[in-house]
């Protein structure tokens, strides 16, 4: 019996690029031209391959998918509601409470000025909500780890710090009789 050729994973990259590859039309250059200006905007900018087939590109969270359609390119800004669009790239998902998106139409020429400063704001807010997660999550620690020390801990605690030889018990049995249990 053969056993199966074992291929590595392609990376979300690898797979990008081969779905423009596969597109070899308006759509795959255009996607070539916004992924360029992607990673123009945010160098750190990650990568990934979402539900079954879907570019996506994200840093502390997803900033934008890069959809194609049969007649456009649809770049859909996950938090695309809270960004300021001064240029009007948004021409779709208006009515969202979350999402704007971008369709790019085989004409259509997208101001890379403006989109690039879309997604440097878009970046810009999901680092923020990032430090407003981990701040709501500091503010809660205190009251998690405040602990009253018992008689043990204050004991050995005073005993390290005059130098004296703190014992461990070896057993629960030792631990009890340390307690006074």
């Amino acid at each position: 019996m053969k056993k199966p050729i074992e291929t590595q994973p392609q990376s979300a990259s690898d797979l990008i690029t081969k779905r423009i590859a596969d597109l070899a039309d308006w759509r795959g250059e255009t996607l070539v031209r916004m992924r360029a200006l992607i990673k123009e905007a945010a160098p750190d900018v990650v990568e990934e391959w979402k539900w079954m087939g879907t570019p996506v590109w994200s840093r502390d969270g997803i900033i934008c998918t890069g959809e194609s359609y049969k007649d456009k390119v649809k770049l859909t800004f996950a938090k695309g509601a809270a960004l300021k669009d001064p240029s009007g790239l948004f021409n779709a998902s208006l009515d969202g409470n979350m999402r704007r998106a971008i369709d790019i139409f085989e004409q259509d020429a997208v101001d890379a000025v403006a989109f690039k400063a879309l997604m440097i704001e878009a970046v810009a807010l999901n680092g923020a909500s990032k430090l407003r997660a981990v701040k709501k999550v500091k503010d809660k620690t205190p009251l998690l780890t405040k602990r009253i020390p018992n008689k043990l801990t204050i004991e050995t605690l005073a005993k390290s710090k005059r130098g004296e030889d703190v014992q461990r018990p070896k057993n629960a049995k030792n631990l009890l009789k340390q307690l006074g249990l």
